[in-house]
């Protein structure tokens, strides 16, 4: 395996990984006003992910990173292209970071109220402004022989790309109403299973869909065929043990759907890395967008060493704060003798 077709991998790896982790982040962060109906609820959602959530956005810098250094013209490209559309995706992380810090500042309902608007603002926005983005890679956007974009802000908004969008949105919300049915107990936990019900077989059908909508504008292979099917079966299984209340199973099931949605649009756009719907010569290849030999030895040896330690450090952090989210008991009654 050449080091060109491995940084692929790897980067595809970090993307898959960002969502798989970062998915039910956002979920949860969207769901939090709908599954708690008092302050302390919405609380309890929030804790649940309190410890993880910017750990988890970790992912999301290395898998920008690795493409900025790995495949250089691949990022030029599709940054470009996607300047305000990753404008709109900062706004929305730099709101969302922003309520988990402010949000209980103030002891007042309307200032907590402002920042879990703008959580759940934040939450909604980045899948779904991400999905497009990945979706345009595969569908392709309008790309000349020197790499650049010719299109306008518009021409990113394709139906492959609004679909995967919509999909990928569905997936954080099923996600992350799973995890907090893992994660909590009492009436947050009775409503995010609820929810979980609502959402599973919609989200199934999404993912069904895209899976036959992927494999058809793709390069024919029977790989890209099984790696497409799996997040589909993996959906349908999901839908099938939340209906019957395993919420262990639920979860890693939800994990592989969304992971899986991500790892198929990367193994169905090998081996290109951006296609352009001006002209099929003009699209960006895995070996024609890559670094030097040189910079990706030196990556490769850094990525030997770093990403151990960053995944062993990430999976103590779970592990310490695996417990669930207890609901706080009712105050003892104060007895008053005259």
């Amino acid at each position: 395996m050449s080091l060109e077709v491995l940084w692929f991998i790897i980067v595809a790896v970090f993307w898959t990984g960002f969502f798989v982790l970062e998915g039910f982040d956002f979920g949860v962060g969207a769901l939090h006003k709908a599954i708690g109906r008092t302050d302390l609820e919405r609380r309890m959602a929030i804790n649940a992910i309190g410890p993880l959530w910017d750990g988890n956005e970790v992912w999301l810098i290395v898998g920008g990173a690795a493409i900025f250094a790995a495949f250089p013209s691949w990022y030029a490209t599709w940054f470009s292209a996607g300047y305000l559309a990753l404008f709109l995706v900062l706004v929305a992380l730099i709101i969302r970071g922003v309520s988990f810090e402010w949000r209980a500042r103030v002891d007042t309902d309307r200032w907590r109220g402002t920042w879990s608007w703008t959580l759940t603002v934040g939450s909604v926005l980045v899948p779904a402004l991400l999905g497009i983005a990945l979706g345009d890679l595969l569908v392709g956007l309008p790309i000349d022989g020197s790499d650049e974009f010719t299109g306008s802000f518009w021409d990113l908004l394709t139906a492959y790309g609004l679909w995967l969008g919509l999909t990928l949105l569905i997936l954080s919300l099923l996600h992350g109403a799973t995890f907090l049915g893992l994660k909590t107990d009492g009436a947050v936990r009775l409503r995010a299973r609820g929810l979980a019900r609502k959402l599973a077989w919609p989200a199934a059908v999404l993912v069904a869909a895209y899976a036959v909508w992927t494999v058809s504008i793709s390069a024919a292979g029977t790989w890209r065929i099984v790696a497409s099917a799996i997040p589909a079966v993996a959906a349908l299984a999901a839908a099938l043990l939340i209906r019957s209340g395993h919420e262990g199973r639920s979860f890693a099931a939800t994990a592989v759907t969304i992971g899986g949605t991500v790892a198929a649009l990367f193994a169905n756009l090998y081996p290109n890395v951006m296609v352009s719907s001006t002209n099929t010569a003009n699209n960006l290849t895995v070996n024609g967008a890559a670094s030097s030999e040189y910079a990706l030895k030196v990556m490769t040896v850094v990525a030997l060493v770093m990403t151990p330690v960053v995944l062993l450090y990430q999976g103590w952090s779970y592990w310490v704060f695996r417990a669930r989210i207890r609901t706080p008991p009712e105050p003892a009654a104060t007895t008053i003798y005259s």
